[in-house]
C-alpha cells in the first residue's frame, strides 16, 4: 500500500526522524493560510507547493494542458495560492504516470530548507529495501540525490551505494557510521547523519515497509540532515497489525478494478493485453499468461480467485476482466485441488447465466478433482463456452481465440 508524502512524514517523524515540514492542503485558501504559518512558525521566506499524488517524478512533471509543474517554490501567500488553483484538480503527468497522468487532489505546502549560510546545501539520496536475492533489507544510497537518481544509477552505477543489514541483527552503529563516511559527512553533520539512518531503519522495521525512499535526503546549511521527501510503500500482509495505516489508504489513487476485485477478496492485476484470465494459485496465473503468451496473444490481467472458487466470485471476475474493452477472450484456467471442477464449472454456468450476453470466446480448462464431470457440464450447457483438459487445448483455443478477433 502506497503513502502520500504527507503520511509518510507524520509517520517518520514518531521514529525522530526529521522532515521537512509542511501542511497538507485540500484547497488554494487552505494552502494560502499553511504559508502564513509556515512563514510565522519557521521564519520561511519561500515555500514548497508539491502535488500529492502516487507517482514519482513531480518535479518535472507538468499538469495536463498547462506548463505548471507537480512542485513550485512561491515567494508570497499570493504565490503559493496561485500555484495550488493550478496544481489541485488538474491531472498531473509524470514519467511515472504515463499520459493518462494522476488527478492531484491535495497539495503539501512546505517550508524552505534551500537557504545558503555558512556551509553548502548538499542534497543525497537514500533507500530502504527487502533484497530477495541476499534474504536481507539493504540500505541503497548515493552522493547523487535528487530528481535524476534514476539516471545516475544507469549511467554511473559506481555512484550507488549497498549496505546490506542481516534481518537478526538489525542495522549495527559501524553500518550507520560507514553510511555517513560514504556520502562525505563529518562533524556534526555525520554525527546527525548516523542518527537519521538508524531511526529511518526502525521506522521500516517498525512500520512493516515493503519500501522506504528518502529523496532527496538533505543536509542543511547548519548541518542538519533531514528527508525532503518520502516515498512508503507498506506491505499489504502488515495491514492487520497496523489499522492505522489501513485507513490511510487513498483508492482514487488506485486502479478502480483492482480496488473492487479487493471486495471480493480476489488478487487483480490489470495488464496491457487482449485475453483475460481467471486462475485459482499464483504460481498457475503465471503459467497461464506464459501460455497466452505462447498461443499469440497478451495477458489482460492478472486474476486470482484462491482456493474457493464459487459462483460469486467467478461471477465478480467476469464483470472485472470485461470492464477492459481491449479483451477479445477469457481464459479460466482452474486446478480441482480445495476445490472440485464441477462446482467451478457450475459456477462458471451460474455466473454467465446470471450476466447479460458475453460477447467474447470463454475458454474453461479443468484439471484436478472431477474434472471429467466438470467438462461434462460446460459441454451439455448449451453455452458458449469451449472446455479444455490440457493445456495445449487451452492454449490452441485462445489462439484461435485471439486469431479470429
Amino acid at each position: 500500500m502506497n503513502l502520500h508524502e504527507y503520511q509518510a512524514k507524520e509517520l517518520l517523524k514518531k521514529y525522530n526522524v526529521p522532515v521537512q515540514e509542511g501542511i497538507a492542503c485540500n484547497t488554494p485558501g487552505e494552502a494560502e493560510e499553511a504559508y502564513r504559518q509556515i512563514h510565522t512558525q519557521y521564519g520561511s521566506k519561500f515555500a514548497v507547493v508539491k502535488a500529492q499524488i502516487h507517482a514519482g517524478g513531480r518535479g518535472k512533471g507538468k499538469i495536463k494542458g498547462t506548463e505548471q509543474r507537480g512542485v513550485a517554490v512561491g515567494k508570497s501567500a499570493e504565490d503559493i495560492k496561485n500555484i495550488a488553483q493550478n496544481i489541485l484538480g488538474g491531472t498531473l503527468i509524470t514519467i511515472q504516470t504515463g499520459e493518462a497522468g494522476k488527478v492531484v487532489n491535495k497539495v503539501l505546502v512546505a517550508q524552505d530548507v534551500y537557504y545558503e549560510g555558512a556551509n553548502p546545501v548538499k542534497e543525497f539520496y537514500l533507500s530502504v529495501l527487502l533484497d530477495r536475492s541476499k534474504g536481507m533489507n539493504v540500505i541503497m544510497y548515493s552522493t547523487e540525490g535528487g530528481m535524476d537518481i534514476e539516471e545516475v544509477a544507469h549511467n554511473t552505477p559506481d555512484k550507488i551505494f549497498k549496505e546490506w543489514v542481516h534481518p537478526s541483527g538489525g542495522l549495527q552503529p559501524f553500518q550507520a557510521r560507514k553510511i555517513a563516511f560514504n556520502l562525505g559527512l563529518s562533524g556534526e553533520a555525520f554525527k546527525n547523519c548516523v542518527k537519521f539512518v538508524t531511526n529511518l531503519y526502525n521506522a521500516y522495521i517498525g512500520l512493516d515497509c515493503a519500501m522506504l525512499e528518502i529523496n532527496p535526503l538533505f543536509k542543511t546549511s547548519d548541518e542538519k540532515i533531514i528527508a525532503v521527501d518520502c516515498k512508503m510503500n507498506i506491505d499489504d500482509n502488515s495491514l492487520t497489525r497496523h489499522p492505522d495505516l489501513a485507513a490511510m489508504r487513498d483508492i482514487s489513487e488506485e486502479d478502480p478494478t483492482e480496488v473492487e476485485a479487493g471486495k471480493y477478496n480476489l488478487n487483480f492485476v490489470k495488464l496491457d493485453g487482449n485475453v483475460g484470465c481467471m486462475v485459482n494459485g499464483a504460481g498457475l496465473a503465471m503459467a497461464t499468461m506464459d501460455i497466452i503468451k505462447l498461443s499469440g496473444g497478451e495477458p489482460a490481467n492478472f486474476l486470482d480467485v484462491g482456493g474457493t472458487a464459487n459462483a460469486q466470485t467467478v461471477e465478480a471476475g467476469f464483470r472485472i476482466i470485461l470492464k477492459d474493452p481491449k479483451v477479445k477472450a477469457i481464459l479460466i484456467n482452474i486446478f480441482g485441488g480445495l476445490v472440485r471442477c464441477d462446482r467451478v464449472a457450475a459456477g462458471v454456468i451460474e455466473a454467465y447465466q446470471s450476466m447479460e450476453e458475453i460477447k467474447v470466446p470463454i475458454i474453461v480448462r479443468l484439471q484436478g478433482t472431477n474434472a471429467a464431470e466438470g467438462k461434462k457440464l460446460l459441454d451439455e450447457s448449451g453455452l458458449k463456452v469451449q472446455s479444455a483438459i490440457l493445456l495445449s487445448e487451452a492454449a490452441d483455443l485462445v489462439n484461435k481465440a485471439v486469431t479470429a478477433a
